[in-house]
């Protein structure tokens, strides 16, 4: 029996705001309570599949390019052959360079916004999330995440040039929803890598409530600035593995918890032993 899945794209066409240390850590934060997730790596720099411990190019035999070009050829999708079975309880459909020459394949593809969407049709019911962690672009591969996704999860980090595009990206997934996905809603904004003791933070935090909270669901749980995020990704784990005590690590737990039951307030505390 298929479970009930999401798909939620982790999107903004933003460098730098978080989305690939969002993708893996809110997938970790999944996982530890007990929830199957797929993480799609749609990005050709491969940062979520190094960031989950998949470093070398010989570890990719199969990759998202693999499968895109597959069903470009209208060849047989064996999803599953890709995927990687992290040891966090993460499964990864990888990715490399590769996938920047899709992006130029699809621009002469038929159907070419849903390409994506066909290679992930078979398998995104075995998880209860699939999170695509997209490149920063409103380019070719973003656009097929978005018509692949049921929702989508904007990281925003509290700087001035962060949120300058926000009507931009909104646009952006209104014409999706208008000409691609009529499915697709916007999950949320989060505010990434913050440090609310600086007047900027504050002043940029308060213009997106401001802004967008009555159209737009502004998460309570804000990711703040912190090094051991960083250092977990470069030695390919969730801040959960790395430093379980990170400020990082409970707000990116905090975080599932409310894309899990949103609107539902939980007091709670992430137990270690299911770290370890």
């Amino acid at each position: 029996m298929e479970k009930k899945s999401k798909t939620i794209a982790i999107f903004s066409q933003k460098g730098g705001v978080g989305k690939t240390t969002t993708a893996v850590n809110l997938g970790a934060a999944f996982a530890l309570e007990g929830k199957k997730v797929l993480v799609v790596d749609a990005d050709p720099q491969g940062s979520a599949t190094a960031a989950l411990g998949y470093r070398s190019e010989n570890d990719l035999k199969v990759s998202l390019s693999t499968l895109m070009e597959r069903e470009i050829n209208g060849e047989r999708i064996d999803a599953e052959s890709a995927i990687l079975r992290n040891r966090e309880g993460i499964d990864l459909i990888p990715s490399n360079i590769e996938l920047a020459g899709i992006e130029i394949r699809l621009l002469s593809v038929m159907s070419r916004e849903t390409v994506l969407k066909e290679c992930l049709a078979e398998i995104k019911g075995k998880y209860d999330y699939v999170l695509i962690d997209c490149m920063p672009s409103l380019s070719m591969i973003p656009i097929n995440a978005l018509a692949a996704a049921d929702s989508v999860l904007i990281p925003v980090q509290p700087q001035y040039l962060s949120v300058k595009g926000m009507d931009q990206l909104l646009s952006t997934i209104a014409k999706i929803k208008r000409q691609i996905n009529p499915e697709i809603t916007i999950e949320g904004i989060v505010l990434t890598i913050t440090d609310m003791r600086t007047n900027l933070a504050r002043a940029v935090k308060d213009a997106v409530v401001r802004q967008y909270s009555d159209k737009i669901h502004v998460f309570d749980s804000e990711i703040p600035k912190a090094t051991g995020a960083a250092e977990a990704s470069a030695v390919g784990v969730s801040i959960f593995k790395h430093d379980a005590q990170n400020k990082a690590a409970e707000a990116y737990y905090e975080l599932a918890k409310e894309v899990i039951g949103r609107g539902e307030r939980v007091l709670f505390r992430y137990p270690d032993e299911r770290i370890r």
